[in-house]
C-alpha cells in the first residue's frame, strides 16, 4: 500500500518559527529606525497640535481675472504643493471671493510652506545678453550702458551639455562689460541634457550682440540699459523690483545670488516657457560631485525650443553663450552652452540642499498659479479644543479595546491570549510606522485618523475570530487540535483576505475621492488593514501552530477555549483497518 502523501500543511506546520522570527526582525528594524530618526512619536495634525494659519489675498496678474475658476485652480495647486500625498493634513480653502486660507500643522516647515503656497513659480529660459557682479563686489561704472562685448570663457566644455562656469569679479575693468563676467556662475554647475534626440523646431531667436529688443524703439532700449546700469542687486528693494511686469517676449533685467554676493543680468526674450516642463524631480547625484539636482523633462514642444535656443547660444562668445534660468524674476542658474542640447531632459545642478532641490522641483512640477497672492496675515492656531477631542477619542478607543478584550476572554478563554498578543503586535507596528511616516511623507495624525485606528481594532479582531471559529469547527468534527489548526487555515485565510481586500478597497476609494482630514481617516484605515494581513499571516497563524503542540491547548483543556466537550464535538476520528477479501463486503463509495 502506498504511503499517504504529505500535504503543504505539514511543511508549514513544521517551521512556524521562521515567520515569527521574520516579524520580530521587522519590528526591531522599524523601531530602531524610529529611534535613529529622532521621531519617536507620530506627528499630530493642526486640530491636535495647533499650527499656523495664513491668509492670502488674490490679485490679478497680467490680465488674469480674480474669478471662481482661477481661485479653484490656485487652491488645487497650493494643496498639491503643501499636502504632498494628502496626509500632511495641511488645509487650503477659499474665503470669500478673493482670499485663500492655508492651515499648516505644527511640525511642518511653515516658512517653506508659505513660500510654496504664495509663489507663482513662473519659469523662463532667457538668453544672457550681459552680466556682472552687483553691489560691493562690482567695479565702478563710468559708462552709462553695458557693453555686450564678449571674451573667451575659460573652462568651456565641449560636451553636448550646458556646463556651468565660475563667476568672477574684475577690478581692472572700468566699465560693466561682459568681460567682467565671462566665467559664468558658481551657484549651478551644470544643466545637462538627456540623450534622446529631439526634432528641431523653428528657431526662437538667439541673443543679439547688444540688447536691442525687436519690439521696442530706441527709447525703450535706452531705458532698459539705464535700468541695468542703475540696478544694485545687493539692495533688497532693487532685487524685488527688478524685471517687474516684464513680458516673456521682451528683454528684461534680473538679479541672481552667487555664493554670498549678487550678480545682475540683462536678459533677452524668453526662449522656453516653464509650462513646457513636463516633469521635475529632485535627485541626488551618486556618481559625481554635483550633489542634489533638479531633473526636468520637457514636453515635445519644449524639447524642440530648448534644442533651438541652445543651438543658437552655442554659436556666441561669452557671456552670450549663457542662458538664464529665471524663476519668478530671479536668475537661479546661468549655465553656458558649448553645443546644441537636443535631448528632452535637463538637470539644474549646483550647491542645492535637499530641501532647496525638492522645493524647486515641487513648484515646477505643480505649475504656476494663475493669480498673484499677497500675504494678509499669519496667525498661530492653538490646540486646546483638539486636545480635549483627542482625550475623548483616546478614551473611546480604550473603552472599545477593553470591551473587545473582555469579549475575547469570556468567549475564547485561552485563545484570547493569542488575540491580545496579535493586537499588541499590530499596535506596535502601527505606532512605529506612523512615527516614521511623519518625517518621510509628512503624515499627520488628526482626529479622523485616530477614528480610523479605532475602527481597525474591530477589523483586526474579526480576522482572529474567523480563524478561531474555523478551528473550532474542525474540533467539532472530531479532529484533534494540531490537524484542526492546519485544516482550518486555508478556509480562514481566504475569508480574511477577501474581508481585508474589501476594507482596503473602500479606504483607497475614500482616499482618492476626498481631500483634507477625511484622507487621514482613509489612509489610517488602509494602513491598518494591510498590517492586519501581515500580523495574521506572520504572527497569529504560526503562534497557533506552536501552541497546538502544548498540552494545555492540544489536549483541549476546559480553559483553553478548545475543549471538545464544551464545543459539542464528535468522537475523535480514527483510522480503522478494513478487512481484506470477499468478507469485507461491498465498499460504500461515501465511506471510501
Amino acid at each position: 500500500m502506498a504511503a499517504p502523501k504529505k500535504g503543504r500543511s505539514a511543511s508549514a506546520q513544521s517551521k512556524p518559527g521562521r515567520s515569527l522570527a521574520l516579524i520580530l526582525i521587522a519590528i526591531v528594524a522599524l523601531t530602531g529606525g524610529m529611534f535613529a530618526s529622532g521621531h519617536t512619536t507620530p506627528r499630530l495634525g493642526i486640530d491636535l497640535a495647533g499650527g499656523t494659519s495664513i491668509t492670502l489675498k488674490a490679485k490679478a496678474d497680467q490680465g488674469s481675472a480674480v474669478n471662481k475658476a482661477n481661485m479653484d485652480t490656485a487652491v488645487e495647486i497650493m494643496n498639491r504643493r503643501v499636502n504632498g500625498l494628502g496626509v500632511s493634513e495641511a488645509e487650503v480653502q477659499t474665503q470669500g471671493t478673493d482670499n485663500i486660507i492655508v492651515n499648516i500643522p505644527r511640525g511642518t516647515n511653515s516658512k517653506e510652506a508659505k513660500q510654496q503656497v504664495g509663489t507663482t513659480a513662473k519659469l523662463y529660459f532667457r538668453p544672457v545678453l550681459a552680466s556682472e557682479p552687483s553691489g560691493a563686489a562690482a567695479s565702478p561704472s563710468p559708462s552709462g550702458s553695458p557693453s555686450a562685448g564678449s571674451s573667451p570663457k575659460p573652462g568651456s566644455s565641449s560636451s553636448p551639455s550646458a556646463s556651468s562656469s565660475q563667476k568672477a569679479s574684475s577690478s581692472s575693468s572700468t566699465s560693466p562689460t561682459s568681460s567682467a563676467t565671462t566665467q559664468g556662475r558658481a551657484v549651478t554647475d551644470a544643466l545637462k541634457a538627456g540623450s534622446s534626440p529631439s526634432p528641431s523646431a523653428t528657431p526662437t531667436g538667439g541673443p543679439s550682440p547688444k540688447p536691442t529688443p525687436s519690439a521696442s524703439g530706441g527709447t525703450d532700449t535706452a531705458k532698459l540699459q539705464a535700468a541695468y546700469t542703475a540696478l544694485d542687486c545687493s539692495n533688497q528693494d532693487d532685487r524685488a523690483k527688478a524685471g517687474n511686469n516684464a513680458k516673456p517676449g521682451d528683454p528684461t533685467i534680473a538679479c541672481g545670488k552667487v555664493g554670498k554676493g549678487y550678480y545682475k543680468y540683462l536678459l533677452g526674450p524668453a526662449g522656453v516657457d516653464g509650462t513646457e516642463v513636463k516633469k521635475a524631480q529632485a535627485i541626488f547625484d551618486t556618481q559625481g560631485a554635483s550633489g542634489w539636482q533638479v531633473q526636468m523633462t520637457f514636453n515635445s514642444t519644449g524639447a524642440k525650443k530648448f534644442a533651438d535656443i541652445t543651438g543658437e547660444l552655442a554659436k556666441n562668445q561669452a557671456p552670450q553663450n549663457e542662458f538664464g534660468i529665471v524663476l519668478d524674476g530671479e536668475v537661479v542658474s546661468s549655465p553656458y552652452v558649448s553645443q546644441a542640447i537636443t535631448g528632452g531632459q535637463a538637470e539644474i545642478s549646483g550647491s542645492f540642499t535637499q530641501q532647496e532641490a525638492q522645493s524647486l522641483a515641487n513648484m515646477l512640477s505643480y505649475g504656476a498659479l494663475p493669480l498673484s497672492f499677497q500675504e494678509q496675515s499669519v496667525t498661530t492656531v492653538t490646540a486646546a479644543l483638539g486636545g480635549q477631542q483627542l482625550h475623548a477619542g483616546l478614551l473611546a478607543g480604550a473603552i472599545g479595546l477593553a470591551l473587545v478584550v473582555l469579549y475575547l476572554v469570556v468567549y475564547y478563554r485561552g485563545l484570547s491570549l493569542v488575540a491580545m498578543a496579535s493586537l499588541v503586535v499590530s499596535a506596535i507596528l502601527t505606532y512605529v510606522i506612523m512615527s516614521l511616516l511623519g518625517p518621510a511623507i509628512h503624515f499627520a495624525l488628526n482626529l479622523p485618523a485616530v477614528c480610523g485606528a479605532i475602527v481597525a481594532i474591530g477589523i483586526t479582531a474579526d480576522s482572529f475570530i474567523v480563524y478561531f471559529e474555523r478551528i473550532r469547527d474542525e474540533i467539532r468534527e472530531g479532529r484533534s487540535l494540531r490537524p484542526a489548526v492546519e485544516r482550518a487555515w486555508p478556509r480562514a485565510r481566504r475569508t480574511v483576505l477577501v474581508s481585508d481586500f474589501v476594507s482596503f478597497l473602500a479606504a483607497a476609494v475614500l482616499f482618492i475621492v476626498t481631500v483634507g482630514k477625511v484622507q487621514g481617516f482613509a489612509f489610517t484605515l488602509g494602513l491598518t488593514t494591510v498590517l492586519d494581513v501581515v500580523v495574521v499571516f506572520l504572527f497569529t497563524k504560526p503562534l497557533m501552530t506552536l501552541l497546538a503542540r502544548r498540552k494545555f491547548f492540544g489536549n483541549g483543556h476546559k480553559w483553553s477555549g478548545l475543549d471538545p466537550k464544551s464545543l459539542g464535538g464528535k468522537p475523535p476520528l480514527r483510522r480503522t483497518r478494513r478487512p481484506a477479501g470477499p468478507a469485507a463486503g461491498p465498499v460504500d463509495p461515501k465511506e471510501a
